[in-house]
């Protein structure tokens, strides 16, 4: 499937959140970080709240990078919640939202108290899986 986002490239808090989720983490790799903070963001009840989130940072990578072999799965994942929370799927809303739920899943990852080595997400995974059963 062709995803309408080509480029991603992430603002500076979110760069710094990242650096600091390396090295708590030990996970190497800037996208697979972006992976999980997209899922953490997915899973939260309410949309996150607009606004405008700059692109003032030197990391950037495309799709398919980000995505790698799960790309088309989190591309209708992003689809399946732009359609839940009443927004349209149009090239551009998807774009925005993307950027929206990344840079939010991120922020959330970073300031996770609980959030000390690669395990603890695992953990947080089967937590909100446990969370939704009960």
């Amino acid at each position: 499937m062709r995803s309408p986002i080509e480029r991603i490239k992430l603002s500076k808090k979110a760069k710094d959140q990242l650096i600091k989720l390396k090295r708590i983490t030990k996970i190497e790799h800037w996208n697979i970080l972006c992976r999980w903070a997209f899922c953490r963001s997915l899973a939260e009840a309410n949309p996150p709240a607009p606004y405008p989130v700059p692109s003032d940072s030197n990391v950037e990578m495309t799709w398919q990078v980000f995505g790698g072999d799960m790309g088309d799965i989190l591309l209708m994942a992003l689809k399946y919640r732009c359609h839940k929370d009443g927004f349209d799927t149009d090239t551009e809303t998807l774009n925005h939202q993307f950027r929206l739920h990344l840079h939010r899943g991120i922020s959330y990852l970073a300031t996770d108290p609980n959030l000390q080595k690669m395990e603890h997400l695992f953990q947080l995974s089967i937590k909100n899986q446990e969370d939704k059963i009960n």
